[in-house]
């Protein structure tokens, strides 16, 4: 089995699409996860003739697709809205800028995501949810336990009708397990699954990159919800074994700042281990791809991603189909 190397298109967004088409060939990748924004995949044009032109640019370099990702939009639906998501949504879902109003347009924009999901022929959609109680994440001063539930049951009015409507499409929704989402770690993720009921259109895009420095284990994770992991992203990320001038929230710096206790990696130049993942994977029987999304601020990007395909293709294994001993025996 060798699993598909993807590249997540988010962080090269400022190029045209058919740019990064001509770089991920030549970096070494077999196909692209199209970011909703930039021009990479636009759902306020994605008929089915924009939806067989995307296709048709994929394999004029010979690029597959699995999924598409819609992490800005879907980051309104349950947040708390304020400016910055202004500089995040498309015009049309910000609007007048009044929280519910985004909110209400954010849904149905990541509805109509999954409908052009299907026109494309992919059944996966990566993305956010926001959070209305991310803000409670330190309790204190003390949070009653009532306002994380109410917190929890928000998400969950906000995104049922969402995750309906990508069931009767038959699509898949895979949230990004992350700080800031109502589901950052193992017990959050948890509670998100309850919180909607077990929804079968509801599960995780994998990465561990946002477990690492938390320390959450990664590698539970997979077990977990070994059938919620829709898809799968490499990404590393460093931390400090000393003391830092910034701690685990960062201290108010911007990734890269000398001093803080945890940074994004290339791959393989971290400390998550891959090679557990790849057997965690293999244990699930997860087929999908391995999407890398590449983000260190202290490399060049061109660099990295050609890295980062070579390192995901030399860490990835098929399990074993026989029993080793078996061999010994008569």
């Amino acid at each position: 089995m060798s699993r598909p190397v993807t590249l997540f298109t988010g962080q090269w967004a400022d190029l045209p699409l058919e740019k990064v088409c001509q770089k991920a060939k030549s970096f070494g990748y077999d196909g692209l996860e199209l970011a909703c924004w930039g021009d990479h995949f636009e759902v306020n044009k994605a008929t089915d003739a924009y939806c067989r032109s995307k296709r048709k640019l994929l394999d004029k370099y010979g690029l597959k697709i699995f999924s598409i990702s819609t992490h800005l939009v879907g980051q309104a639906v349950a947040d708390q809205i304020d400016e910055r998501h202004k500089g995040i949504l498309p015009d049309y879902v910000w609007g007048d800028g009044k929280p519910e109003g985004v909110r209400k347009r954010a849904a149905e924009e990541v509805i109509k995501t999954g409908e052009a999901a299907k026109r494309l022929g992919v059944s996966v959609v990566n993305g956010f949810t926001g959070s209305p109680i991310w803000h409670l994440v330190y309790s204190f001063p003390p949070v009653p336990s009532k306002m994380i539930d109410d917190g929890f049951k928000e998400f969950a009015k906000r995104w049922k009708p969402i995750l309906d409507a990508y069931k009767k499409l038959g699509i898949r929704y895979a949230l990004e397990v992350h700080p800031t989402e109502i589901a950052f770690d193992i017990a959050s993720a948890q509670r998100a699954l309850m919180a909607v009921n077990n929804h079968p259109s509801f599960g995780f895009n994998y990465d561990p990159s946002h477990f690492g420095y938390q320390g959450v284990d990664y590698v539970k994770f997979i077990h977990t919800f070994h059938d919620r992991i829709f898809h799968v992203h490499m990404k590393d990320v460093g931390w400090s074994d000393v003391p830092c001038e910034a701690g685990v929230f960062g201290g108010h710096t911007e990734f890269g700042t000398k001093g803080r206790y945890w940074d994004f990696r290339s791959l393989g130049r971290g400390n998550i281990d891959f090679e557990e993942i790849i057997r965690a994977l293999n244990r699930i029987g997860y087929k999908g791809p391995l999407s890398v999304e590449w983000e260190d601020s202290g490399m060049d990007r061109e660099h990295g991603a050609r890295e980062a395909c070579e390192f995901v293709r030399a860490v990835d294994f098929a399990p074993s189909g026989i029993a080793f001993d078996s061999a010994f025996e008569k």
